[in-house]
């Protein structure tokens, strides 16, 4: 179950606005605050995690693969038994670092919008931090929902409270408070709308300033 092509296989071309990777490592900040932000960011996704209850996990836009690492442990610290798990990004370099930082978990060099792997192969897609980034989010939450047989776990930054937040502590005044490569801006009605076009949603979460949601494919069946 999963990768149906090789690592060898012809990188996917970057849209002209990508930006590789994370401008600030969150889940290394030494700021009380903000590590106390990403905290409860983290324990909101594991408590979804959890209502989700899955056996195979695929993570769209997964970077060097640290969220893996909050919600499943390191590679080899799981209990038996735990998901299958494999990561995706469209950058090569972001995959290059997540295999170097943890070899003992699958990552592989793939666009949101042509996944290599097999309809309803996975019982979980994580797609956090994600749609922000992209010029076509429907487009992508049909590629999710061709591989999904279980839920969804969505999260974007809560819009415009994120750009207020940004200003306030001064940072990309010039771009209004706007985190460069970012390219949607969604409130939260937008987000569940955008959401609820394709899955039922089950369950949310605001990890300020961030907004969370669990959702399920609604043609999804009991044998994922």
């Amino acid at each position: 179950m999963g990768v149906t092509e090789s690592a060898e296989a012809p990188r996917p071309p970057l849209p002209a606005d990508f930006v590789p990777g994370n401008y600030f490592d969150k889940y290394r900040s030494r700021n009380p605050i903000h590590r106390a932000m990403v905290q409860r960011f983290v324990n909101c996704a594991r408590e979804l995690v959890a209502l989700a209850a899955p056996s195979h996990i695929l993570e769209v836009g997964c970077a060097t693969g640290e969220l893996a690492v909050e919600l499943l442990g390191p590679p080899g610290a799981t209990e038996q038994g735990a998901p299958k798990y494999l990561g995706t990004d469209v950058s090569a370099d972001e995959i290059a670092k997540a295999r170097a930082r943890y070899p003992g978990r699958a990552f592989e060099t793939a666009s949101v919008y042509e996944l290599p792997v097999a309809d309803g192969a996975y019982n979980l897609v994580i797609a956090c931090e994600v749609l922000e980034h992209l010029e076509d989010p429907p487009r992508a939450l049909q590629e999710i929902e061709r591989v999904c047989n279980g839920h969804i776990l969505v999260s974007v930054p809560w819009e415009p409270v994120w750009r207020l937040l940004n200003v306030a502590r001064g940072k990309y005044l010039s771009r209004l408070g706007n985190t460069p490569g970012h390219i949607q801006h969604l409130s939260r009605r937008a987000v569940r709308r955008l959401v609820a076009g394709r899955f039922d949603i089950v369950a949310e979460r605001r990890p300020l300033p961030w907004i969370m949601l669990l959702a399920r494919r609604r043609s999804a069946t009991t044998s994922a």
